[in-house]
């Protein structure tokens, strides 16, 4: 099928509009031996794959992407962007015996064309092939990984990672998205399987894996040597004190080694040295962008060269441009050769007759600001009918949502059916089709017509890319670190000194030591480690209790009786609510699709659960109050602006009322974009708004003339009526006043309220409320966010001052965070040296409240480039220019502030960037750098907000529940504190007060002695951290289903279960019995068991009298209420078994009484 001109290899190609690219492509590759395409950037890279992609399977494409990072950087490219480069380079090297008939076309950019690299021949013998089955040593593989520049880890998540634990090998190599498993009976691999790099699970099996480098070079000896000798050569004898040259000199990788690749090579070449026969097509403008990244990389070698002299610590030696990057000369001379082609976007001139034209034309609109007066679905079926009389056309969006939304409201005004096809080459000569496929912007040429969701509705969504639940390494990256204050539900807080081995009487038993008030000691077994909890993250300054003193002991009870106070009220709002009633509001038919079609985005899972939510709320004839919670940008805006569109649609006026000016403004400018064409006027109102446009609105607002208004808690003064008020959206409630609060209660009446809310709530938390408060959690991100680039280092000049030019000159802003507001004054000092020409703003809290308005408006409105402050920033706050973040000593804040600063970038389409950086006179504590490794590695995770609720500071809890509460939480820590709130909410909730037996049910666990060894052996689970998660866990398990799962895992990450590992999980087991049955010691000798009951109650004493009757002697009550079993425990290790067996007998006797 023919969708455009035929083309030849001309010098010019014209025409070649971005959803064109791909065709051309095609096309050129079988008349080539091969093509290369040059994109001016990885956005241009990624779309024009996909394109190609959805065209045909009868093509290979493969992509080099450049280096992620700055030319002289003092950082590696991403791990991601190495993998792919090291797989398309190796199947280069390649291709002459293994083309499989296919013409092959290498995409890349720019930056990635310019950029030099090593000899293909090196990369075609640096594989190892492993197969199930297969006989070889776990050290010939280990060395080999070695070499090749993995990194031996205890836990394998990242590329470029491996372990060895007993028997099992597990790898993250870089040609797969899952890491793999090798499970080794001897010398020989037994099995492959993928397996989950989050929940460490084993997944799919595989017959056979390649493994290649690591890094685009090995440090073997003769790499060293290379290094060595050609370093020294380059710089002198002085260099050899240079930390990259003993870095090296031992044999180690380091951050940035990639800068100085040529020397780890016998030189560089260009890709066109490698592949001359190749035909090179440039993208669209990509002169100007090899011209300005010439001029960069200059740039960069010239202030490195000046800062040679004054650098101390890190001296960086930048090697000449021209032994890493392509130089003007040779770009100049390669063009003269006459293998490149240029690609126009505009019509062939008259003057050009030589060269290709494809025939394509941008085709119409249909959206907002489109010709037709009709809706768009109708503007657009009416030009498909008449077009699809002469050729096919194409509909196409970037998700599946999105095409089906897209093809049901054009479809319903169309008499053919739309077909389904998985490329473009499945289209026939005529007819209406629909296609997945990223492009924006549609063509028409004589032989097609493709509309993309763009042209029809003015927005653009991208494809879903798969995210996973971070839940398991959440689990793992939180576990206790020496130090951490924790919350023993008996003793009261004290701080964990670390995990310590008990040796007595033969056996040795992990305990947790920890140290209370006094010098006090107290070891906890693992097994109960349960009774512990974090007090929380913001908890080094709390005072810890004293072991036995009565202080903790009457705080729970004080807090206690507080919680149930709290949610006493928190029904008694419920209740209320529940008979509110309201006039039940729909969505309009048809009319809702249309509008919903104009977002932007395809819906995630949460925000479509919300959605539904809401809708169900409004038409249920109550009185809707429900809060949405989810960070700012995930997308609780678009839920608001669906339940407003229902409101106004009915006839109802709809406030939103927000903290901030800035926030009114961006949001008022959402709504009546979104708004256009319908008949809803909306208005903003704050004290920005001019006195004669601000009594206009209150005049609109009185007589039912402004439907819709946005603003600020000028909304909430009395002088404010309104008409017909349906529903009201609050906007971050927690930030107003005690009389804005009071004034929204006022209103809340029986109209509909939505509440929107960027704090972060734990899971744990929205269970303990659900129920008593309707709320939906919005945990996942937009799809088409890119993921924030991280970086962390020591503060470094040279790339800060570009990292913000380079935001600067894409039209973007900086965020530049302090820990302290003292050092405000000097990082001010720090960026007017470094970028003199740029704006600065400065905003902290000591500022009035107006005056932090207006900073925070004027950046909003691009007023400055840079702003500078606290932690401020932290939440409240959505300016989408504004993508790149530098954080001043970044050890001093939480992982939850660390994650939650990152959010104030990377909300639009751009790639934003975090640098995280470090005082290089500092030593980091062990905690820090775990939170700065943490935050890099999140950066590919999609972990979504998850992240911040785990790891919850303080101040979360007190938005979302009041100050009160907050004050609450700093007493017993928030773990406790949300238990004890779920309790008190389930006892509110069946309208009674907690009995002793339930409140006895939590707070304590049975203490159980067998005389066996108990632990997880140093040699099975060698790093603490990952030991200690896997105390928790097992901890906390409640079933004996549980134990076997978590049996399961642990041979599938670490190998056979040893012993002592087995005695603990049959301990745990035990504990569920015992607790069960109210036994709260249970201690085993050679001649039997001695169990105690917890305050001498078991629940039906008449059964087990009766039980130990039947014993024959064997079982005795004492007079100290013990339970005496006598039986012969030669063997430690049938002492479990045995126990089980009478535990059993005696929860029977509680089944049998009920």
């Amino acid at each position: 099928m023919k969708f455009i001109n035929k083309i030849n290899l001309s010098k010019q190609i014209y025409g070649c509009l971005d959803a064109v690219i791909p065709l051309v492509l095609a096309q050129l590759s079988e008349q080539t031996d091969g093509l290369v395409f040059i994109a001016r950037d990885d956005v241009r890279l990624a779309r024009i794959e996909a394109g190609l992609l959805a065209l045909s399977d009868q093509i290979e494409v493969v992509s080099l992407p450049a280096w992620d990072c700055l030319p002289y950087d003092r950082v590696s490219a991403h791990s991601t962007i190495t993998a792919k480069r090291v797989q398309t380079l190796s199947r280069l090297a390649v291709l002459d015996s293994e083309t499989g008939g296919k013409p092959v076309v290498l995409l890349t950019t720019v930056n990635g064309w310019l950029q030099k690299l090593p000899r293909l021949s090196y990369f075609a013998d640096t594989s190892l092939n492993l197969q199930a089955g297969q006989t070889i040593t776990q050290e010939t593989i280990s060395a080999f990984l070695s070499r090749n520049g993995f990194r031996r880890t205890q836990t394998v998540r990242e590329y470029g990672e491996y372990s060895v634990r007993g028997g099992i090998l597990d790898i993250y190599p870089h040609t797969d998205q899952l890491p793999v498993r090798l499970d080794f009976f001897g010398d020989e691999i037994e099995s492959i399987k993928f397996f989950d790099s989050l929940s460490q699970r084993s997944e799919a099996a595989i017959s056979q894996v390649d493994i290649r480098p690591a890094h685009e070079y090995l440090l073997d000896e003769d790499t060293i040597t290379r290094f060595r000798q050609g370093y020294l050569k380059q710089f002198g004898g002085r260099a050899a004190r240079d930390h990259i040259y003993e870095a090296v000199s031992a044999g180690q990788t380091t951050a940035g080694l990639e800068h100085w690749l040529a020397l780890l090579h016998d030189g560089l070449l260009s890709v066109h040295d490698q592949l001359p026969e190749w035909r090179y097509l440039f993208d669209v403008d990509a002169e100007a962008v090899w011209q300005a990244r010439l001029d960069q990389i200059a740039d960069f070698y010239q202030a490195r060269m000046e800062a040679v002299g004054t650098e101390q610590d890190q001296v960086y030696r930048p090697l000449p441009p021209e032994q890493m990057y392509l130089t003007s000369a040779e770009v100049t001379s390669f063009h003269a050769e006459g293998q490149t082609t240029i690609l126009s976007g505009f019509s062939r001139p008259e003057t050009a007759a030589s060269d290709s034209d494809t025939g394509a034309r941008l085709g119409p609109t249909f959206g907002a600001g489109a010709a037709s007066e009709a809706s768009p679905s109708v503007a657009a079926a009416q030009h498909i009918r008449q077009a699809v009389q002469t050729r096919p056309v194409i509909l196409t969006a970037a998700s599946t949502g999105s095409l089906t939304r897209m093809t049901e409201l054009i479809g319903g005004h169309l008499e053919a059916a739309i077909t389904q096809v998985d490329r473009l080459d499945q289209v026939g000569s005529s007819g209406c089709y629909a296609l997945l496929s990223p492009v924006e912007a549609g063509f028409e040429s004589p032989f097609a017509c493709l509309i993309t969701e763009q042209d029809v509705f003015g927005v653009r969504s991208s494809r879903p890319q798969g995210r996973r639940r971070a839940d398991d390494f959440l689990r793992e990256v939180s576990s206790l670190e020496a130090g951490d204050l924790v919350v023993h539900v008996e003793h009261g807080i004290g701080r964990y000194e670390g995990l310590e081995t008990i040796r007595s009487d033969g056996t040795d038993h992990d305990c947790l030591h920890l140290s209370y008030a006094g010098g006090d000691r107290l070891y906890l077994p693992v097994e109960n480690i349960e009774l512990l909890s974090r007090y929380g993250q913001e908890g080094s300054e709390a005072s810890l209790d004293k072991l036995g003193g009565a202080g903790w002991q009457a705080r729970k009870a004080k807090i206690k009786g507080r919680i149930r106070e709290m949610a006493d009220q928190l029904m008694k709002i419920a209740a209320k609510r529940e008979v509110a009633t309201a006039e039940p509001l729909s969505p309009p038919d048809g009319v809702f699709a249309e509008f919903c079609a104009r977002f932007g985005h395809p819906e995630t899972d949460d925000q479509l659960d919300a959605i539904s939510d809401v809708l169900t709320d409004l038409s249920s004839g109550r009185a809707t109050d429900r809060l949405i919670c989810g960070d700012v940008g995930f997308g609780k805006t678009e839920v608001a602006l669906r339940a407003a569109f229902v409101a106004a649609m009915a006839g109802y006026q709809v406030a939103l009322v927000t903290p901030t000016t800035l926030l009114a403004r961006q949001h008022g400018r959402l709504f009546e974009e979104r708004f256009k064409g319908f008949p809803v006027n909306v208005a903003t109102l704050s004290r920005m708004a001019k006195p004669k446009e601000a009594a206009n609105i209150k005049a609109g607002l009185k007589d039912g003339s402004v439907q819709m208004v946005v603003g600020t808690h000028a909304l909430l003064a009395k002088s404010i009526e309104f008409n017909n008020l349906g529903l009201l959206i609050i906007d971050e409630e927690q930030n107003f006043g005690v009389a804005q609060k009071e004034r929204l209660k006022e209103l809340r009446g029986d109209i509909h309220v939505l509440t929107l809310s960027a704090t972060p709530i734990p899971r744990t938390l929205q269970l303990a409320l659900s129920g008593v408060r309707n709320m939906s959690i919005i945990a996942t991100p937009p799809v088409d966010r890119l993921a924030v680039r991280t970086f962390v280092g020591c503060w470094d000049g040279v790339v800060l001052k570009e990292a913000i030019l380079r935001e600067r000159f894409r039209g973007g802003q900086t965020f530049m965070v302090c820990p302290r507001i003292s050092d405000l004054s000097r990082i001010y000092d720090r960026l007017i040296t470094l970028v003199p020409d740029l704006k600065i703003l400065t905003a902290h809290g000591k500022m009035s409240a107006t005056e932090l308005d207006q900073a925070m408006t004027d950046f909003g409105d691009g007023a400055a480039d840079v702003l500078l402050s606290t932690n401020i920033i932290e939440s409240g706050i959505d300016i989408p220019t504004a993508n790149t973040l530098i954080i001043h000593r970044s050890d001093m804040f939480g992982l939850a502030q660390l994650y939650q600063l990152r959010g104030r970038v990377g909300r639009s389409k751009e790639r934003a960037y975090a640098y995280l950086t470090t005082d290089p006179q500092m030593i980091l504590t062990p905690q820090a750098r775990r939170r700065l490794e943490v935050m890099q590695t999140l950066d590919k995770l999609g972990a979504g907000f998850s992240l911040a609720s785990y790891d919850m500071d303080i101040r979360g809890a007190g938005n979302l529940l009041g100050d009160e509460q907050s004050g609450h939480v700093k007493e017993v820590g928030i773990e406790l504190y949300q238990d004890m709130l779920k309790q008190a909410v389930e006892a509110a909730r069946l309208d009674r007060a907690e009995t002793a037996e339930e409140e006895a049910e939590t707070g304590w666990s049975p203490q159980i002695t067998l005389g066996t060894s108990v632990l997880i052996p140093d040699a099975y689970v060698p790093d603490l951290s990952v030991r200690l998660s896997l105390y928790r866990r097992i901890g906390a398990l409640a079933e004996s289903d549980d134990v076997s799962l978590i049996s399961a895992e642990l041979v599938d990450r670490f190998g056979p279960v040893p012993q002592s590992v087995k005695n603990l999980l049959e301990i745990v087991v035990l504990k569920q019995f015992c607790k069960r049955c109210n036994i709260q010691k249970l201690d085993a000798g050679d001649k039997g068991f001695a169990l105690s009951f917890k305050d001498n109650h078991f629940a039906r004493p008449d059964q087990l009298i009766g039980w130990i009757a039947k014993q024959g002697g064997a079982v005795q009550l004492r007079a100290d209420h013990k339970l005496i079993i006598k039986t012969d425990l030669k063997t430690k290790e049938a002492r479990a078994d045995q126990a089980r067996g009478y535990l059993q007998d005696i929860a029977g006797l509680l089944d049998n009484a009920a």
